[in-house]
C-alpha cells in the first residue's frame, strides 16, 4: 500500500499523518503490544507483577486501548477518546493508591513510544516512507504520549486529593519500601530517602491508627511518614517514641484511636507495625488499656498481654491440653476451680491469702486445692507443665476480663 501525499486541507489538528496509514498500522498492533509489554517489564520489574496480578486484564486493556485510539485518530481524527481517557486516568489513580510517584508510569509511556517509533522505522523501510513522514509521525506520537501522561496525572492528582495526600507522595512510597523488610536493599532505601528529603534512621517506631479515622496531617511532625491509603492506616516515627513524641502525636490524633509499636531497627519496621496493630485490636476489645478513655496505647506498656494473646487459636489448644482435667465438671465448678488455681499459681499464697482475693473462706480454698491436686496429679509438680498451665490460665483470664480485671469487650 502506498501512503498518499497530503494536501493542506487534509492536515488535522491532531497531526498531519495520512489517514491511510492506519491500515498499515493495524496489522502491527498485536505484536507491537507484546513487544511494548516485554520492554516495559524489563525496564520496570515492578510492573511485571501487575501484568500477572488480579488487575492484569484492566491494565492490558488500557494499553491496548491507548494504542488503538492513536490508530483510530489517524483514520478518523474526530473519533472519540472517552474510553482511553478514562483508562489513562485510572492508571494515574492506581499509582496514587499504590503509594507510588508517577515516575514509573511516565517511564512506561516513554518506553512504549520508543518501541512504536522503532516499529514504524521498520514498517517505513518496507513501504519506502519518506524521512519527512517519519518526522511527522514522531512529532504526532510524542504529542500523543503527552496527552496520555497528562490524563494519568489528572487521575493521580484527583486520587491524592481524595486520600488527603500531597502531590509528591515519595514518602509514602518510601514507607511501603521500608515495610518490605530485609528484601529491600538499604542502598535503594537510601536513594529513595534522599529523593524524599528524609534522613534514613537506624531505629523506627510504628504507629497503627484505627481504620476510618485520620489525624490532622498539619499537626503531625514533619519527619513522620504516613500511609492513610492503606485499609489499616499507619505512621512511621523515626527513632524511639519519646515523651515529646507522645505529646505531639496525642495532640495530632484529635480523638483518633491509635497504638504505638515497639522501637526496632529499620529492617524490622514490619514487626513494630504488627505489634502496634495487635495492641490496637486488644485496646479496642478492652483487653488492654482503659477502654474508650485511652486513645493512644503503647505496646511497651502491655508486653505480657501482647504475648499471651498473640495467637488465640493456640491459647485454645493450650487450654484444651493443660486444663483438660477439669473438662468433666459443670461450668460453675470449672469456673471456681480455674479462678482458685490461677490465683494460687500466680501468688503462691497460703489458703488464707488466696481466700482473701477470692472472697471465700480459707477452708473452701483448701477443699478446692485438694480437688485440683487430685485432678492434675503430677502436672502441677512438673515446672514446665505448671508454667504452661499458668500461661493458659492467664491468657483465658485476659480474654474474658481484660488486663484490669473487668469484663473485656
Amino acid at each position: 500500500m502506498t501512503v498518499m501525499r497530503q494536501t493542506p486541507e487534509q492536515v488535522e489538528s491532531s497531526g498531519s499523518i495520512p489517514r491511510e496509514f492506519a491500515a498499515i498500522m493495524r496489522p502491527e498492533l498485536p505484536s507491537l503490544l507484546k513487544e511494548m509489554a516485554a520492554e516495559i517489564v524489563t525496564a520496570i520489574p515492578e510492573y511485571g507483577h501487575l501484568l500477572e496480578g488480579p488487575n492484569s486484564r484492566v491494565i492490558k486493556i488500557g494499553i491496548e486501548q491507548s494504542i488503538a485510539t492513536f490508530v483510530d485518530r489517524v483514520a478518523a481524527p474526530t473519533a472519540t477518546t472517552s474510553l482511553r481517557d478514562d483508562l489513562c486516568r485510572r492508571f494515574g489513580r492506581f499509582e496514587a493508591y499504590e503509594g507510588r510517584s508517577l515516575d514509573n508510569l511516565q517511564a512506561a509511556y516513554r518506553i512504549g513510544c520508543q518501541v512504536a517509533l522503532r516499529r514504524v522505522r521498520t514498517v517505513g523501510r518496507r513501504y519506502n516512507l519518506s524521512a519527512s513522514f517519519m518526522l511527522t509521525f514522531a512529532d504526532a506520537l510524542f504529542a500523543y504520549m503527552g496527552d496520555l501522561a497528562e490524563l494519568s496525572r489528572e487521575g493521580y492528582v484527583q486520587a491524592l486529593a481524595e486520600l488527603g495526600e500531597e502531590p509528591d507522595n515519595r514518602r509514602r512510597r518510601l514507607l511501603r519500601r521500608i515495610l518490605g523488610g530485609t528484601a529491600v536493599a538499604r542502598s535503594a532505601l537510601a536513594e529513595l530517602a534522599e529523593h524524599s528529603a528524609w534522613p534514613l534512621p537506624e531505629e523506627v517506631t510504628m504507629v497503627a491508627v484505627a481504620p476510618g479515622t485520620r489525624p490532622a496531617r498539619a499537626a503531625l511532625d514533619r519527619d513522620i511518614l504516613q500511609d492513610f491509603a492503606d485499609p489499616e492506616p499507619h505512621l512511621l516515627i523515626p527513632g524511639p517514641f519519646t515523651r515529646e513524641r507522645r505529646a505531639s502525636l496525642a495532640a495530632a490524633l484529635g480523638g483518633c484511636r491509635a497504638a504505638v509499636g515497639l522501637t526496632t531497627g529499620l529492617g524490622e519496621a514490619a514487626d513494630s507495625l504488627r505489634w502496634a496493630r495487635h495492641t490496637l485490636a486488644l485496646a479496642g476489645s478492652g483487653v488492654v488499656g482503659t477502654g474508650e478513655e485511652e486513645l493512644l496505647t503503647s505496646s511497651e506498656d502491655h508486653l505480657l498481654p501482647l504475648w499471651l494473646m498473640g495467637d488465640p487459636a493456640l491459647v485454645d489448644q493450650m487450654a484444651k491440653k493443660y486444663l483438660g482435667p477439669l473438662v468433666g465438671l459443670t461450668a460453675a465448678q470449672r469456673t471456681r476451680l480455674i479462678d482458685t488455681l490461677r490465683i494460687w499459681l500466680t501468688t503462691r499464697g497460703t489458703a488464707a491469702q488466696v481466700a482473701e482475693q477470692l472472697g471465700v473462706h480459707p477452708q473452701t480454698v483448701r477443699y478446692r486445692l485438694r480437688i485440683l491436686d487430685r485432678a492434675f496429679g503430677d502436672q502441677l509438680a512438673c515446672p514446665d507443665d505448671r508454667f504452661a498451665t499458668e500461661i493458659a490460665l492467664r491468657a483465658l483470664h485476659l480474654r474474658e476480663f481484660g488486663e484490669d480485671g473487668s469484663t473485656a469487650g
